[in-house]
Formats: C-alpha cells, structure tokens, sequence
C-alpha cells in the first residue's frame, strides 16, 4: 500500500456542527505538512480525491479552494493543481502555545507568571469547561514578553480537584510546579506531557486595553488588543481555557483559516 494509499485509508471524521468542507480542508492540508503530498508536487485530480475520501467533487473542490487561499496549493491553468513549494509557517490555525507561534515568527520570547492559585468558577470558565458552578478553577496570569517588551497576557483556566485528577491525574499532580516554568501551562503541559489535547477553538475579538491591562502592557487603557480565547479537549472533555490579550506591539499573526461557519 502507498503511502498516500495509507494517508487515506483512515476515515474522514468531522467535528459537531464542523462543515464537509472543511474537514476534508483539514484532512489534505495535514496531508501536505506530513509531506505526503510533498511540496512542489501534483495534487491527485478531483475525482480520485472524491473517490479517495469518500465525499462528492463539490466538497473536494471547496476544500481546494480553502487550500488554495490559505496558501497550501496553487492551481496552473490547464496542468493542475500543486502544492506550493514553501509553506506558509503555522500560526493560530494550529493548537499549539502562543509564544511557539510568536517564536516562529523569529521573535525572543520571555514568559513572566504574574498570578497563579485557585478561583471560584464564573459564567465564563463555568460554561467553556463545562463545570457546575460551585467547582473550584486553577488560575494562572502571566505576560509574554518579546525582547524585554510586554506583548501579551496569558490568563489560562484548568479544572481545579476532581474535576481535574479524574480527567488527568499527571496534570493535576504536577500542575503547580509546571506553573512555575517560564512557559504558558500549554506550553508546560505540552512539553512535559506530549500532545494530551485532542481538539481545540480559538476565537478572536477586539477589544481596548482597560487600565489593569494596559498597566502590564505598557499601553494606553485606550489602546486597541486582539482578544484570543482558546478552549482546548483532552478525550472530548473541555481541559484548558486561556483568554490572551495581544497587543498592537505583536505585529500581524499568521491563521490559516481551518473552520468556517
């Protein structure tokens, strides 16, 4: 069996509520950063690719053309379609640490805790974890600095007691020395214990500094921030929530846009 034989014997499965589309999108896209479409190389035709995953032509050329505003392929008029020779580098479409997202953007990334210890559940981390609203939360707030420069907050949740050890015992036990790193928690959660999230959203919105926030941030409490909450499952139970509130000093962030309403 060939390798792209392999590449597709594995169902197509999708998110509730996620479009055909773009779990194919996903499922080809992960395909060209795996290299099983190598860079430079000819995509499979519509059809074999329809054949292949299981779904009509339509969806495959919807997910095409994602594919292709996103950067991952190009089309020559009447040769067809290619993936392109450098990808674009993995931002915000990946669930991943924000400052490895900042870090591949050639920055020198610092991460300084501010506050970390345990909060009762509000409306928001109560419904984003799916929590009774008398559960405990751990809390954890700290600035991502770029070359000595505030560029971002990180206020990260995790369940807090059982909610937490029953789910993952190893987070929980190691959880308040994996907050004493000079990382985001995902980042510590990540690197200690590998992969562990299996699916994860981020949303963004904008929003102003605010005087608390402006404060750790150098800025104007006027000052526009991109707002970026990131929820994240470990085996379909909702695990991690983090609200990051960037600056205007980040720059520009690269998102390959995986999901569509």
């Amino acid at each position: 069996m060939s390798t792209i034989e392999q590449f597709f014997a594995h169902q197509l499965t999708t998110a509730v509520g996620q479009p055909l589309r773009v779990a194919v999108y996903s499922r080809l896209a992960e395909g060209i950063r795996s290299n099983v479409f190598p860079l430079g190389q000819a995509l499979p035709r519509e059809t074999e690719l329809a054949t292949a995953i299981g779904v009509s032509r339509t969806v495959v050329r919807e997910a095409l053309m994602l594919l292709e505003e996103d950067g991952l392929i190009v089309t020559r008029r009447g040769v067809g379609r290619f993936v392109v020779d450098k990808l674009p580098h993995i931002g915000l479409e990946e669930l991943q640490p924000l400052e490895h997202a900042l870090t591949e953007s050639g920055r020198s990334i610092e991460v300084r805790q501010l506050e970390f210890g345990i909060q009762s559940t509000t409306d928001f981390t109560s419904n984003k974890l799916s929590l009774d609203a008398a559960a405990n939360t751990w809390f954890r707030e700290a600035v991502i600095l770029s070359d000595g420069t505030p560029i971002a907050i990180a206020q990260e949740h995790l369940p807090a007691g059982k909610y937490l050890s029953d789910i993952h015992p190893g987070i929980a036990t190691s959880l308040e020395s994996l907050a004493g790193e000079s990382k985001t928690l995902l980042a510590a959660i990540i690197d200690r214990f590998g992969p562990v999230f299996s699916s994860g959203v981020c949303t963004l919105a904008a929003n102003v500094a605010g005087e608390t926030r402006a404060g750790h941030l150098d800025l104007k409490p006027s000052t526009p921030v991109l707002v970026l909450t990131q929820t994240a499952e470990y085996e379909g139970t909702p695990l991690y929530l983090a609200k990051f509130i960037v600056s205007p000093e980040v720059g520009s962030l690269s998102i390959v846009q995986s999901t569509a309403s």
